[in-house]
C-alpha cells in the first residue's frame, strides 16, 4: 500500500499545510534554546540500532532534520559518513559547530523535500524526532529510493518530557485557564503515536523486519531550564507570543510553589528500525 493511499494522521493533516518556509523558520528562534536543552538520545538506543543495521566501517548516512546534530555526534563518533539535512540555518550553524571534529559530517542546509534525490546511495536513513516534519507524501518512498539495496531506516524519538503525575495534575489546572489546547497530555499518547508510526512504516510497502523498542529516561531540570524547554516544543512555538508568556509565569508560579527550584521529569526514548524491501 502506497503512502498516498492511506489515510492521514491529524499530525500528518497539521505538518502538510506548513509551506516549507515555515518548516524552515519553525524552530531558527529557538534553535540556541533546544541546543541547550533537549535531552540527548541514551547511548543504549543508539548502540542497539548500530546492532540491527550491521553497518559497515565505511558506511554512508544520510540524516533529515539533524537540528543543532544531537543523534549526529552520536553516529560520527563511531566513524561512519553522514550527511545531514536541515532547513533551519540556524541549527545548521549549530550542527556545524558542535561536529567540527568530525570530518566525515556534512551538514546541508536544505530540507528533504527540496533535497535532490541521490538514488541507492546510503547505507542508512536517519531521522531524530523529525520523521513527521517530511510531508507524508514522500516520507517513505524518498527515503526508501536513497538506500542502498536492504537499506536501513532508522527512526529515533525522544517524546515531550513530562513531570510526575501529582505536579502535571497542579499544571494541568493552568493549561486549562491559559492553553486549553495543551490541558491533559498523558504519556499513553506518546505509546499510541509511537505504535501508530511503527505500522505505517510497513504500511509504506517500503519496508519490512520492523524493530521497535524504548526505555524511560529520567532526568531534573532547573524550573528555568524547564520552560526553555517547553519553549522548544512546537504547539508552545505556535501560541501567540503573549498567551505564551502568560501561560509561561503562570506555570512558574506554580511550580515554585509546588516544586522549589527544579522539576523531576521522565520522557520515553525510542526507535523504529526497519529493512528497506
Amino acid at each position: 500500500m502506497s503512502q498516498s493511499s492511506q489515510s492521514k494522521s491529524n499530525s500528518d493533516i497539521e505538518i502538510d499545510t506548513y509551506t516549507c518556509q515555515q518548516k524552515k523558520n519553525c524552530y531558527g528562534e529557538v534553535a540556541n534554546t533546544y541546543n541547550r536543552v533537549r535531552p540527548s538520545y541514551p547511548q543504549e538506543i543508539v548502540d542497539r540500532v548500530v546492532e540491527l543495521a550491521t553497518l559497515p566501517e565505511e558506511a554512508k548516512i544520510l540524516e533529515v532534520g539533524c537540528g543543532p546534530g544531537t543523534a549526529t555526534k552520536e553516529f560520527a563518533k563511531l566513524g561512519f559518513s553522514m550527511v545531514s539535512l536541515d532547513p533551519s540555518p540556524e541549527a545548521c550553524q549549530l550542527a556545524r559547530h558542535n561536529c567540527t571534529q568530525y570530518k566525515n559530517v556534512e551538514i546541508v542546509n536544505s530540507s528533504f523535500e527540496e533535497w535532490e534525490l541521490q538514488l541507492q546511495q546510503f547505507d542508512a536513513f536517519l531521522a531524530a524526532t523529525s520523521f513527521h516534519w517530511i510531508s507524508s507524501e514522500i516520507r517513505y518512498e524518498k527515503s526508501a529510493n536513497v538506500l542502498k539495496d536492504k537499506g536501513s531506516l532508522i527512526l529515533l524519538w525522544n517524546a515531550a518530557a513530562l513531570p510526575q503525575h501529582e505536579v502535571s495534575q497542579l499544571l494541568n489546572e493552568v493549561y486549562q485557564v491559559r492553553a486549553p489546547s495543551l490541558a491533559g497530555y498523558e504519556r499513553k499518547k506518546d505509546k499510541e503515536n509511537l505504535k501508530k508510526f511503527g505500522q505505517a512504516v510497513i504500511d509504506s510497502g517500503r519496508f519490512n523486519d520492523l524493530v521497535s523498542e524504548q526505555l524511560t529516561c529520567e532526568l531534573t531540570y532547573s524550573i528555568d531550564d524547564y520552560l526553555a524547554l517547553l519553549s522548544t516544543y512546537s504547539p508552545y512555538i505556535a501560541l501567540d507570543p503573549q498567551k505564551r508568556n502568560s501561560l509561561f509565569q503562570d506555570l512558574r508560579k506554580t511550580l515554585e510553589n509546588n516544586c522549589g527550584t527544579s522539576i523531576e521529569l521522565s520522557y520515553i526514548s525510542a526507535f523504529h528500525f526497519a529493512r528497506k524491501i
